[in-house]
């Protein structure tokens, strides 16, 4: 059988910038030097143009994740096409498409379970899939969108004007053309291009599952650091909608500050957070099979699994608990009742059923650890 076509454009841009990057700009660096100005300025434009793929491209347009004002979507789009992955329009397609079909080798446009290299970068080298092309009838949405159709349509001059003006307009200005286009340009372009294509490649074979495993994605702290807050793809594939990825104060994740912040001065709004409750019921499932996989192999396991299955329940009981009264609370306050003792009292259940709910948390865990020490 016929490999499919290469398409000659993707494969001379990824052989030509990677070259430069891996020589050129050593070579650069080694008899002439960079300056720290070159250096700021690649640094910046490299989150500049990864952050307008991932606040842009993948939460903004591909997800609607949540609403940002006609100014942020210019400049998110002028940031995404000098990242080199194509218009608004098609990368989103493609994304929703992967959504939809994860790791099915036929219709996912970069599945993983047809190896690093294909997930990295070989489906676009190419033309696996003609039609994506072409075919956009999954973004009709994105259609109406004029800053996409701007984009889309004169892709080709932004994209040069933002990866070629940019980098030579600032070494014009700090009296370095060469070394600026080097770094800030070529380098920051290959940089940016391998740390998106990582979230198809490693975020799906390097981490942990901890929301699901009905597909290959993986959380990875490590993964998130260099991706601007992507690694936590485990998260991202179960509750696609949510504007955040790494859902902790301490998980990082830039772009999710990045909307946060946009929110707060009101350039942003519509920010989408799934439930906390579905959340952790996802996590609580996970970790259920997870100690079940471990106990069915222990020499007392009928009975172990007895035991994870009662207290499953009874957290999950106490879980329900919890957010009922956490929702009838917030109800309380919303509608500001003056009913001061029904308020309390609802207090006090809330505060209760929350000290249930962390015992049972503490019980729960227990139980789980038990299978990896059993007596």
């Amino acid at each position: 059988m016929n490999k499919p076509r290469l398409i000659l454009t993707n494969v001379l841009v990824f052989l030509i910038t990677g070259l430069v990057a891996l020589v050129g700009v050593p070579l650069e660096a080694y008899f002439y030097g960079f300056d720290g100005f070159e250096l700021a300025v690649c640094l910046f434009l490299i989150y500049f143009s990864g952050m307008s793929i991932t606040a842009g491209y993948h939460r903004l347009w591909s997800h609607k994740a949540y609403q940002a004002s006609g100014v942020v979507r210019v400049i998110l789009a002028i940031g995404g096409a000098m990242a080199l992955q194509n218009s608004i329009l098609h990368w989103a397609s493609d994304h929703r498409i992967h959504h939809k079909h994860v790791d099915d080798n036929d219709k996912d446009p970069y599945s993983a379970k047809r190896g690093f290299w294909y997930s990295h970068i070989g489906w676009m080298l190419r033309e696996y899939q003609a039609h994506r092309y072409s075919d956009y009838s999954n973004c009709r949405d994105l259609k109406k969108d004029r800053v996409v159709m701007w984009q889309h349509n004169h892709y080709l001059a932004i994209m040069l004007a933002s990866n070629i003006g940019i980098p030579v307009l600032l070494g014009w200005l700090n009296g370095d053309i060469w070394g600026m286009f080097l770094l800030a340009g070529v380098f920051r372009l290959v940089a940016v291009h391998h740390v998106t294509f990582f979230i198809n490649s490693l975020a799906h074979i390097w981490g942990k599952q901890p929301y699901t495993d009905k597909n290959t994605a993986r959380d990875n702290g490590i993964l998130a650091f260099f991706t601007f807050g992507e690694g936590y793809h485990n998260f991202h594939h179960i509750f696609e909608y949510d504007y955040r990825n790494g859902i902790r104060w301490y998980q990082f994740d830039p772009t999710k500050w990045l909307i946060r912040g946009l929110s707060a001065v009101g350039l942003a709004s519509h920010l989408r957070r799934t439930p906390e409750e579905r959340i952790e019921k996802a996590q609580l499932a996970m970790q259920l099979q997870q100690t079940q996989q471990k106990a069915a192999h222990l020499p007392n396991g009928e009975e172990l699994l007895a035991l994870v299955q009662q207290e499953y329940e009874q957290l999950l009981h106490r879980v329900n608990e919890y957010y009922d009264a956490k929702k009838r609370l917030m109800e309380l306050k919303a509608q500001a009742l003056k009913d001061s003792y029904a308020n309390l009292d609802v207090q006090f259940q809330y505060r209760e059923l929350k000290q249930r709910l962390a015992l049972q948390r503490e019980k729960w865990l227990a139980v789980c650890a038990l299978q990896l020490h059993p007596a």
